[in-house]
């Protein structure tokens, strides 16, 4: 499996175990390996290396430690689940935050970060796991996983909602799991328990910058960010791939659309459909 975060076991952050970037096989947004090249080009043009791994290509060039070894019973459609997407939201409930027995969760976006959430916080014995989406249909993957509650966001302020289906206390914990944060992060801070509730953003969007209220924040409340979920590549992926493997964690749900190399560009159009997740393209 070729991935955009390696683990070199040695760099402080490999060695402190609170963290999965490593600093000698980092998460690389330069275009290039880590030597400063770039190893393909078209016609002496430079090919540039997107976060290192380059996955919509037919041929990539990485270093071996950015390549996870995968048991073969793992079914090869179900691979590409893992590189990213539900192993951040899986991961995230048990290495960004410990989610305690009889917490209560709230989960906005039911894509598969979001998924991945909802079944992490459903192993972690949550009490109470609150899926939020603007699409109803998002509802019905999102039960499949163990969600307790659906929300449709499209009808109110978030924090209203989230207050009205706890008796105005919030959540414990709120995973952002949408690509639109600049729009929904004061609304989730303002979502969870005043004294220590917990944000985690999941979601990655274009916007880089945007204002938030830290009053919320003085009251007790943490905002985290997170890359792959606290997930290490080497220590930590093996056990997920045993769970998926043992049907602990069911990934057939996540596949909804399927599509050749060559029609590609549909790809992203099922993207656009409230009932898609994920979709696997065939080289």
């Amino acid at each position: 499996m070729p991935h955009f975060l390696g683990e070199c076991g040695d760099c402080p952050n490999c060695k402190s175990k609170k963290s999965n970037l490593c600093h000698k096989y980092p998460l690389n947004f330069s275009g290039l390996l880590l030597d400063g090249t770039s190893r393909m080009s078209i016609n002496g043009q430079k090919i540039y290396h997107h976060v290192s791994c380059s996955t919509l290509s037919e041929y990539i060039v990485l270093d071996e430690n950015y390549v996870i070894k995968v048991d073969p019973r793992l079914p090869i459609e179900h691979v590409p689940f893992l590189c990213c997407a539900f192993t951040t939201g899986f991961g995230a409930t048990w290495k960004d935050v410990n989610i305690e027995k009889g917490s209560t969760v709230a989960v906005l976006g039911l894509g598969g970060v979001g998924l991945g959430v909802v079944e992490g916080a459903k192993q972690k014995e949550a009490a109470k796991i609150i899926g939020m989406d603007i699409h109803e249909m998002k509802s019905e993957k999102a039960k499949i996983y163990g969600i307790t509650d659906f929300i449709n966001v499209s009808e109110k302020s978030i924090s209203e909602l989230i207050k009205d289906a706890t008796g105005g206390l919030g959540v414990d914990y709120f995973f952002e799991c949408t690509d639109v944060p600049q729009l929904t992060i004061n609304e989730a801070i303002q979502s969870t328990r005043m004294g220590y509730g917990t944000v985690i953003v999941l979601g990655a969007g274009l916007v880089l910058d945007w204002q938030m209220s830290y009053v919320p924040l003085m009251f007790g409340r943490t905002l985290k960010g997170s890359i792959y979920g606290g997930i290490r590549t080497h220590t930590d992926l093996p056990s997920i791939i045993d769970k998926c493997i043992s049907k602990e964690i069911k990934l057939d749900e996540l596949l909804t659309h399927e599509v050749s190399f060559n029609d590609v560009n549909k790809a992203f159009e099922y993207l656009k459909e409230p009932n898609c997740v994920k979709v696997l393209i065939k080289f």
